[in-house]
């Protein structure tokens, strides 16, 4: 089923070129302001102006010819020439039909699919996942679902960072008697073998040599190498896995996977003149930045930069990426704007579509990058440890009566789905400030108070055991009209996320699903009506879980029936 937006597009694209003779986007926008309708269009603007007529004459020629047959039941021309049309209670209700046997609700997969590769995450071997880690990981994962959802082949890529010189390093003091079978505190040992490079030449000098021998990947120093990789994995899998991030260690790409084609990648800038030397140094110098990208250092070596190329033109040419996105921190901005333009240049990327996702910083109620109270880096897992210690204290407060395990499973939904929530509903461009009590609050635009409103449902429909499985849907009371529109809206929303990769449009739509459905319980009785509303109204409901579900599971968010 097409969504509503596609349907007005198409009749406003015909009804534009047989009004003025030319081809424009109709600029189809859902209405700010529901008195005048559902969704507006202010192409009459742009059209009158470049014809130079008056802009409302011009709204009235597109009006003339638009054939929107039952799906509008009023179309007004308001303000300087603003088309507003309002969808028709009947229509709307005829397609709410049609999509309850459809789990997917009526959303149909995308006619052009891609192969998409997601770029997200990307820890460091020997270091503990922290907070600065949480923001890629759950803004790439619910890109990367929601990218499924749509049809396209998508193609997870963890990009760890597990090569380089510290490795020597800890490699060295992994020999001298500290066994890395079972590393428990990761963040303590980089610290004691950072300390030892430090105050010992000797250790230093043996760490030095140590990583040549790594490089030419001497079997002992391999060895060892992936036993502090596999080890390091150990730590972050299970944190994936908490808060239901689709990592896997087969998405892992990590640095030393590219490392073997470094040196063919800066011979062939070189050899296409995009990369010279400057100052002993191998550089690409690219428009609009003072600072060159440097692909090799003075005295050799390669940078995240020549890795970055290595991967791109990986991804092109072996995964047949049509898309690459990347989510990392705002300040690799630059980063990856040299890295981009370079790979176009030397014909790396191909057609295929390089996007950048940044996003912000999470910060303390200090407005300062959010610290431990001793002002340390906090760990991820400590963090989700708080996060359900926290749920649970809330869950034992409004349900202790529920048993032990069934209290755990909702305490981890809420206090997980509380913290990815906090992060995903802000844009991501922007930073925010991590509040405990703000993100577990059972009201507001809260995971919590999503969850709260899908069990809520849930119950219901558990307590209308009879309902009648051939309801017929009517849109009656203004309510009931609203909540099926917005539940209509969701494929729409989809195609938006996919486009500009911003979950929060998502979450935005689902907690206005939420306080839709409250008005609606409200204001119309479900069970205590009367055949056929009763039954009208329980389809009604089923629709909005299923769309809360959906829409939650695209956050990777969980949704208890009980709460």
């Amino acid at each position: 089923m097409q969504t509503i937006q596609t349907t007005l597009d198409q009749a406003f694209r015909t009804a534009i070129r047989e009004a003025v003779g030319t081809e424009a986007d109709p600029l189809l926008t859902p209405a700010t302001n529901a008195q005048f309708g559902d969704y507006q269009s202010n192409v009459a603007m742009s059209l009158a102006k470049a014809q130079k007529t008056n802009p409302r004459a011009m709204a009235e020629q597109i009006k003339a010819k638009l054939q929107l047959g039952e799906v509008a039941s009023e179309i007004t021309i308001a303000g300087p020439g603003f088309l507003n049309v309002r969808l028709n209670p009947h229509w709307v209700a005829g397609q709410l039909q049609s999509i309850i046997p459809d789990r997917r609700l009526g959303i149909e997969p995308v006619e052009k699919k891609q192969t998409v590769v997601v770029d997200y995450s990307a820890p460091n071997v020997a270091k503990q996942m922290h907070v600065g880690h949480l923001r890629s990981s759950v803004i790439g994962d619910a890109i990367a679902r929601v990218l499924d959802f749509e049809g396209h082949a998508v193609i997870r890529q963890n990009h760890i960072g597990d090569w380089g010189t510290q490795f020597g390093m800890l490699i060295a003091f992994t020999k001298g008697g500290i066994a890395a079978t079972h590393i428990e505190d990761l963040e303590q040992f980089y610290r004691d073998a950072k300390q030892k490079f430090d105050a010992d030449p000797a250790f230093a000098d043996e760490a030095r040599k140590t990583v040549v021998r790594l490089q030419a990947h001497n079997a002992e120093e391999l060895a060892l190498w992936r036993t502090i990789v596999d080890e390091t994995r150990r730590h972050y899998q299970p944190i994936y896995e908490r808060l239901g991030v689709k990592l896997r260690p087969e998405h892992e790409r990590g640095e030393s996977f590219y490392n073997p084609m470094l040196a063919d990648v800066v011979a062939d800038l070189k050899a296409k003149g995009i990369a010279k030397e400057s100052e002993g140094a191998i550089a690409v110098f690219t428009e609009g930045f003072e600072n060159p990208l440097i692909v090799e250092k003075t005295g050799g070596g390669y940078l995240y930069a020549t890795t970055d190329l290595a991967a791109i033109r990986y991804r092109v040419k072996e995964l047949h990426a049509d898309r690459i996105i990347y989510t990392h921190d705002s300040r690799q901005a630059q980063h990856f704007a040299q890295v981009f333009q370079t790979a176009r240049k030397a014909s790396f990327a191909g057609n295929t579509q390089l996007d950048y996702a940044p996003f912000g910083t999470m910060l303390g109620a200090d407005g300062k990058p959010f610290k431990t109270r001793s002002g340390e880096t906090v760990k991820l897992k400590d963090l989700l440890d708080e996060a359900e210690e926290r749920a649970l204290a809330v869950v034992n407060q409004k349900n202790a009566e529920l048993p032990e395990e069934q209290k755990k499973a909702i305490a981890h939904a809420v206090g997980i789905g509380g913290v990815k929530y906090a992060d995903l509903s802000k844009d991501r461009i922007s930073d925010y400030v991590f509040d405990w009590d703000k993100m577990l609050a059972m009201d507001g635009n809260t995971a919590p108070y999503l969850q709260y409103a899908h069990a809520r449902i849930k119950s219901i429909m558990r307590k209308a055991e009879g309902r009648s499985q051939k309801a017929e849907v009517k849109l009656d009371s203004p309510y009931e009209l609203a909540l099926g529109k917005h539940v209509l809206r969701l494929g729409e929303i989809l195609e938006s996320v996919a486009r500009e990769l911003k979950p929060h449009i998502l979450c935005t739509y689902l907690y206005d699903l939420a306080t839709k459905y409250s008005a609606f319980y409200e204001n119309c009785p479900v069970i205590q009506s009367e055949e056929p509303v009763r039954s009208s109204r329980l389809a009604l409901c089923d629709l909005a879980a299923r769309t809360m579900e959906i829409g939650l599971d695209l956050l990777g968010i969980e949704h208890p029936d009980q709460m």
